[in-house]
């Protein structure tokens, strides 16, 4: 980025007059924007179409809607191509690599018979499960799942609980495996079992010996398979990071050279594996979910087809109120029921909205999380229809995963972020103290899932704007007008040195300018901000466009979470009181706090996830990402299935 004088000035000056002979108007003046384009303002205000009064369409004091509609004039105005700034993208995901396990080492720890089989087997593995195998049985003389020519109980017990995998949100087939088995038949005619006989040149080939040779098999590939269940059941089965760039996890270490001897010297090896399942509260729940979902005899999906479009006031008639009682008397609470038994008893399938079902459709609204207003919208409608129990039992499974990349114990005070819900929840002393809207970042905008530890409050914060904005968004503005940030307060330096906005060549590279908001009133991060430093620039904070909060789907912003009560959170995780957050910003003074304890913060992505009384609640899935992470269980599946 080079800064300027005259000739920058002259090569504006004259695109102006292209435009303005070509156009026969002002390039600043009476111009139409796409209806989807975001503006400066638009940003401050938290989004399209929340300019205030008085402003030209898009929300820029002074400046009409930018470029022209006009290709011609569009190239004339800006004849170099606009570059763009990516987000991160999603993945096809890739499981573990695998390898060979390196058998020729067994033979070596001991002259049996058995070890020298063990030897001859052959399965491949990931290659921390394979390492685990070699050290163990590299040590190891006499095996832990086969004794006196069949497998033992130990066996048996852990083939039960595999196939109960299901229960722990684990694919069941991922860990099957069918123990080999000597017949009759089988030693009369080897080909009868209908399994190759394996010879080799130091032994015969005899049923009794290729039965052997089958259970050295079975040995090491039921290792392989505790190795990994007890790797799902501690970490999950997914490396979150090759899902996409907005995952965020260190995957979670397993201490795989404690399992197999734990299995060896243990009584019950199947208990011990279960015993690895988290044990939080938060797991137990949505694990007793998933049970409930199962067992259920019915589906709990749509009983009633409702139009996705609908919109029905108070007052107003419409052909499918049925349909709308109808869901309602499914999907609703039993409190709900019992409070409007009268009037839901008394409904005649009328087509009239009267103030009786309005009250009845509030109650409905308030108890899902919607603004309870009566008015029956596409958001009202995806609660009222629901999700079927194939879906829940989808985001369960999901959510257990995930729960899996988190703490099994999530500390006695923390902040818990979930963004499908658009809500933040407190935690102190190991209960939810209170929770509260937030707006999360947009489809194109994600907001990601990682967790970190809160450090920072800054009160009348500079807002320090992305280069992703700089370049996306105010650029295009800049070119046309390069006084655009001296007109609108910000603050510009190349290199650590301040300039003026119109000094700057917005044609050449902006790797090296910046570009701050200093605090005010119009503001976009309000008048404070929540920091937990992060390589995603990611933070909670406040905002100057309230209005937000009212909309039932707030994934809105470019990434950060915005906080409805921002105060209240603030002098939650600094200790205090609001009074004295309140005295803090009326000081006027940009300064920064640091959180006098340590509070985690994990700014999650659940569908699933229970509330504070231990009831699982189900959310739409904002940014697909449980769909991404159902490819990932299925591709896992399949290597695996080929792994023995």
């Amino acid at each position: 980025m080079h800064v300027t004088g005259t000739t920058l000035q002259q090569r504006h000056k004259k695109t102006s007059i292209v435009l303005a002979l070509a156009s026969g108007i002002s390039i600043f003046a009476g111009m139409t924007a796409p209806a989807h384009a975001l503006t400066l303002m638009d940003i401050l205000r938290g989004g399209p179409g929340a300019g205030r009064a008085g402003q030209s369409d898009n929300g820029l004091p002074g400046v009409g809607s930018g470029r022209s509609a006009m290709p011609s004039e569009r190239s004339l105005a800006d004849p170099e191509p606009l570059p763009k700034v990516s987000g991160p993208r999603y993945y096809t995901y890739k499981p573990d690599a695998e390898r060979a396990v390196k058998t020729a080492g067994f033979a070596a720890s001991s002259a049996a018979d058995a070890s020298r089989l063990l030897a001859e087997a052959k399965i491949s593995a990931p290659a921390d499960i394979a390492a685990a195998l070699e050290a163990f049985y590299g040590k190891t003389a006499q095996p832990i799942w086969v004794s006196d020519g069949d497998i033992n109980e130990k066996a048996k017990g852990v083939l039960a609980l595999f196939e109960r995998a299901a229960d722990y949100g684990l694919e069941t087939t991922d860990y099957r495996l069918s123990p080999p088995t000597l017949t009759t038949a089988s030693v009369a005619d080897p080909a009868a079992s209908g399994s190759p006989v394996v010879t080799s040149d130091a032994s015969p080939a005899s049923p009794a010996d290729g039965h052997d040779r089958a259970l050295m098999q079975f040995e090491l590939a039921l290792s392989a398979k505790v190795l990994t269940f007890a790797q799902d059941m501690l970490r999950g089965r997914i490396d979150p990071n090759r899902i996409s760039g907005y995952h965020d996890f260190k995957r979670k270490d397993v201490n795989l050279s404690l399992v197999l001897p734990f299995a060896e010297k243990g009584t019950d090896a199947a208990a011990y594996l279960e015993g690895l399942a988290p044990q939080s509260a938060h797991f137990q729940a949505l694990k007793a979910e998933l049970a409930t979902l199962r067992a259920e005899a019915i589906d709990n999906g749509p009983q009633v087809s409702l139009p996705d479009n609908l919109l029905l006031k108070p007052g107003k008639s419409s052909p499918d109120m049925a349909g709308i009682i109808a869901a309602i008397q499914h999907t609703g609470s039993d409190a709900l029921k019992t409070k409007h038994a009268a009037t839901l008893a008394s409904y005649q399938q009328t087509p009239d909205y009267t103030p009786e079902l309005v009250e009845v459709v509030k109650t409905f609204q308030a108890e899902v999380g919607l603004k309870p207003d009566g008015v029956i919208g596409a958001a009202t409608v995806r609660k009222m229809i629901g999700h079927t129990s194939k879906d829940r039992i989808g985001k369960v499974v999901v959510a257990m995963e995930q729960a899996r990349w988190l703490p099994n114990d999530l500390g006695q005070r923390y902040v818990f972020i979930n963004q499908p819900a658009f809500q933040v929840y407190y935690h102190d002393r190991g209960v939810e103290q209170f929770s509260m809207r937030v707006v999360v970042g947009s489809r194109s905008n994600q907001t990601y899932f990682f967790q970190d530890q809160i450090e920072t409050v800054e009160f009348n914060p500079y807002w320090g704007v992305p280069q992703s904005i700089i370049i996306n968004e105010m650029l295009p503005h800049l070119r046309q007008d390069p006084n655009y940030l001296d007109r609108l307060g910000y603050e510009v330096s190349v290199n650590g040195r301040a300039v003026s906005s119109s000094s700057v060549d917005w044609y050449g590279s902006t790797q090296n300018v910046s570009v701050r908001q200093p605090p005010s009133s119009d503001n976009a991060l309000g008048d404070l901000k929540i920091l937990f430093p992060n390589s995603h620039a990611i933070y909670m904070h406040d905002t100057p466009s309230k209005s937000f909060f009212q909309r039932d789907m707030r994934a809105l912003s470019h990434g950060c979470v915005r906080l409805a009560e921002p105060r209240k959170m603030a002098a939650a995780v600094m200790g205090t009181t609001i009074e004295d957050i309140n005295a803090r910003i009326a000081a006027g003074q940009n300064v920064a706090a640091k959180v006098p304890a340590k509070i985690p913060v994990y700014v999650s992505y659940f569908t699933a996830w229970p509330n504070k009384d231990g009831k699982v609640e189900f959310f739409d899935d904002v940014y697909g990402r449980d769909e991404a992470m159902l490819k990932a269980f299925a591709a896992t599946t399949k290597v695996r299935a080929a792994q023995i």
